[in-house]
């Protein structure tokens, strides 16, 4: 088997992954211009002829960055432009092994999505009354025990040892720079490096695959887990067992997202709200928006004050705000919010309720009171600044669904 490392440097790996990656939408066409002339140009070359004949990377950068808006925070690593790129192509082909996972491994599979998992875990339970038990693993990226996953790694890359040494040598690599200095560290697979969402799935496979081999109906996205049972003992089972397998690879529950239901209890998992066939927004997404919408209407509500700002030019920047973060998210790498919920929800109170949340903050903007004199705001006014409701919106979509 030819090595996935020395594909590197042949242009039509390079261009069978641009075509893929703007067929996916991963790109904006500025961005593919400049990938089109990076790949025509060959570029990649010296740096793949490198990787190819056994040189490591650089040290990769740790940053602490907000938590998707919450106030959170969570360590990412990143490396020098071209090595992005350049793990990129790997992850792109890492898709290759992808027939070692388990079917109830859900996050990065070439073909699968979110969605799948949802509507998987709908199909197995059917119309019986199921107990159900959600974890989450705490920074789980970053914790995962190199000394661990290179054996599995190394079993999985058997018939690539190249590969396998790439991967030896920079996850061996404790070197990172922090503000600007070089400190030793763990860090796990990196999180926000391109080949770790496959390290994460690799670490993972045999309790994925135990629960696979057993018949529980059990989901794995990333971090997130959920695992099925008809009665209360055995779902405690499945708990103790999980308890077991986090002890042996080394991890930790993160103990505000671990919970039980019971069968007359909708269950969350993924960012939604599952009851029967009924899929909703979960709470846990509702309060973490509310929060969001909170946060950026006191900055525009303080900007406002400070600057002697119009009161319409602050409602439109919370609206626009809002809408590119709903529908028009211009990072490429990632779904906007509405194209992550709207292809499976078939509720829409947690829509309303949204609607309604951003509603008030736009109009107390005008006003900076939350009283019933913001309604002289009125709801076409709030459209004529580019307003646009998620209820609507989702409507909208599931028409063009219909009609296309």
């Amino acid at each position: 088997m030819e090595s996935i490392l020395s594909q590197l440097t042949q242009q039509e790996t390079w261009e069978e992954f641009l075509a893929y990656r703007l067929q996916k939408g991963r790109f904006t066409w500025h961005e593919f211009d400049e990938a089109d002339s990076f790949v025509e140009r060959e570029e990649y070359l010296p740096l793949a002829k490198g990787i190819v004949e056994g040189k490591g990377l650089s040290i990769p950068q740790k940053k602490i960055v907000n938590k998707m808006g919450t106030g959170k925070k969570r360590v990412v690593y990143s490396f020098a432009p071209e090595e992005m790129t350049i793990l990129k192509l790997i992850a792109f082909k890492l898709y290759d092994y992808d027939a070692w996972f388990a079917p109830n491994c859900y996050a990065f599979r070439r073909g699968m999505k979110a969605s799948d998992a949802v509507f998987d875990i709908i199909r197995a339970i059917g119309n019986r009354r199921m107990w159900a038990y959600k974890l989450d693993i705490h920074d789980y990226f970053n914790s995962i025990s190199i000394d661990i996953l290179l054996p599995i790694l190394a079993d999985m890359m058997a018939d690539d040892l190249p590969l396998y040494y790439f991967f030896e040598r920079m996850l061996t690599e404790k070197s990172v720079i922090y503000n600007g200095e070089t400190i030793l560290e763990d860090h796990g697979v990196m999180a926000g490096t391109p080949t770790s969402p496959f390290l994460a799935n690799v670490y993972l496979k045999a309790v994925d695959k135990f629960f696979h081999d057993a018949h529980v109906t059990y989901a794995r996205y990333s971090d997130d887990i959920i695992i099925f049972a008809p009665d209360r003992e055995m779902i405690e089972g499945h708990k103790n067992r999980m308890a077991e397998f986090l002890k042996e690879y080394r991890l930790e529950m993160n103990p505000d997202k671990e919970r039980i239901y019971s069968p007359d209890e909708a269950y969350e998992f993924l960012g939604f709200k599952c009851h029967a066939r009924d899929i909703d927004i979960s709470e846990a997404t509702k309060r973490k928006m509310k929060g969001k919408i909170y946060r950026a209407t006191k900055r525009l509500m303080r900007w406002s004050s400070k600057n002697h700002m119009e009161p319409e030019k602050a409602m439109k920047g919370l609206i626009n705000h809002f809408n590119r973060m709903f529908f028009e998210n211009g990072d490429t790498e990632s779904l906007t919010w509405s194209r992550w919920f709207f292809p499976v929800i078939n509720k829409t109170d947690g829509l309303k309720e949204i609607d309604h949340y951003l509603q008030q903050n736009i109009r107390f903007l005008s006003t900076g009171k939350h009283n019933k004199a913001n309604y002289k705001t009125d709801y076409g006014q709030l459209k004529r600044l580019g307003y646009k409701s998620l209820v609507n919106e989702f409507y909208k979509y599931k028409t063009a669904k219909v009609m296309g």
